[in-house]
């Protein structure tokens, strides 16, 4: 089974764009992937035109040996952009395999460690008082977890007025909800090692099930001083583009969930690996989803197929966007994502409708200190 042709979809979403892919074979058989790395969308819409060439005319039953070759045949090892491109032709790799297999992907990964997956969604309010309602009406939707992040005031983001915002927010939802309902709280890497600490401490009474990128990524050491200090559960991951970038959170133990992105981290194929790895170290699965259908579709497969699964994030219910785009998306019902029955990753992708909804150019926020200075968004 050849490769004859990969293209890149980057498709407007009404707020923001979406990156989708698909792979074609000789035997009729195609497979969709999805790419992370929002905002940069053409740029990883170019690695894919690099990457074609070594693709095309390949044999697409060998996933292994083409992510080795995307990953290393450049000479210069693949960072975010590139994986995320690897990562959307990975999961379509994937995706033919189920298909001319007529089974699921997560058949491919080992079958089902599980029956269902439970996911948490994203809670939005500009007040408490608004927050605390979004939550309790996602509660009565069924959800089973809920989840905040760190506040900021406009464009602004001053460490100590978002901290005192996320105690009291913390203190009105779990009266709201109750301990039977879980927080996620998402920092989103907007705090300085001593705000993180000191918020981390403060919420343990309010018991989160974690607490989400703490810190900035890009020293990942930094983690052996919270540990120290933090008692309340880590999670961290998300902006990690390989299995290497993961090495010292995982071989330390200085995180409780890997927020692995699939369509970051070079999708399917370096996700399984690393997830392996996490389990002799008793770190379970928390996958980063921000993204559209596909990327869903590929965080259940793997999800269903590891033993060491903890929540899955899913920031709204399945079929409520991109339908014309993504017909057939996966199945949600009472706070979980059920298993796919349908062969590959169980969903179908819509060229034609994906052109209708041509790229447009977008950028992310841009925060600031009360003095002026820079900080993440």
């Amino acid at each position: 089974m050849k490769i004859t042709n990969v293209e890149a979809f980057p498709v407007w979403g009404g707020t923001r764009n979406y990156m989708f892919l698909v792979v074609d074979t000789d035997e009729g058989i195609s497979g969709v992937g999805e790419a992370g790395l929002t905002w940069k969308e053409l740029a990883v819409a170019g690695v894919v035109e690099h990457l074609k060439p070594a693709l095309v005319g390949q044999d697409a039953n060998r996933i292994e040996h083409l992510w080795q070759v995307m990953t290393r045949g450049g000479f210069f090892p693949a960072g975010k952009i590139a994986a995320s491109a690897i990562s959307a032709i990975d999961i379509a790799l994937w995706d033919i395999q189920g298909k001319a297999r007529g089974v699921p992907v997560y058949q491919l990964l080992g079958g089902l460690c599980r029956d269902k997956v439970v996911c948490y969604p994203h809670t939005f309010g500009r007040t408490t008082d608004e927050l605390v309602e979004t939550c309790k009406q996602h509660v009565e939707d069924g959800w089973k977890f809920v989840r905040l992040g760190l506040a900021q005031q406009g464009s602004t983001l001053e460490p100590n007025v978002s901290i005192r915002t996320a105690l009291e927010q913390f203190e009105a939802i779990r009266a709201a909800v109750g301990d039977g309902i879980e927080i996620v709280f998402d920092v989103h890497t907007r705090l300085d090692p001593p705000d993180a600490i000191r918020l981390c401490r403060e919420v343990e009474k309010y018991h989160p099930f974690f607490m989400e990128d703490p810190i900035r990524s890009e020293n990942p050491g930094t983690f052996h001083l919270l540990r120290k200090q933090i008692a309340v559960p880590l999670a961290a991951g998300e902006q990690f583009c390989s299995k290497w970038e993961f090495r010292e959170l995982v071989e330390e133990e200085l995180i409780d969930y890997a927020r692995i992105d699939l369509c970051i981290v070079g999708g399917i194929s370096e996700a399984k690996k690393i997830a392996g790895w996490c389990e002799t170290h008793y770190i379970k699965l928390a996958c980063h989803n921000p993204l559209g259908p596909v990327s869903a579709a590929a965080c259940l497969h793997l999800d269903l197929a590891c033993n060491n699964f903890g929540v899955q994030e899913q920031p709204r219910k399945p079929g409520t966007m991109l339908t014309d785009v993504v017909p057939v998306q996966v199945e949600w019902k009472d706070g979980h994502l059920l298993p796919p029955t349908r062969p590959g990753l169980g969903i179908e992708f819509d060229r034609e409708a994906a052109r209708k909804h041509p790229f447009q150019m977008s950028g992310g926020p841009q925060v600031r200190r009360l003095d002026g200075s820079f900080t993440n968004w």
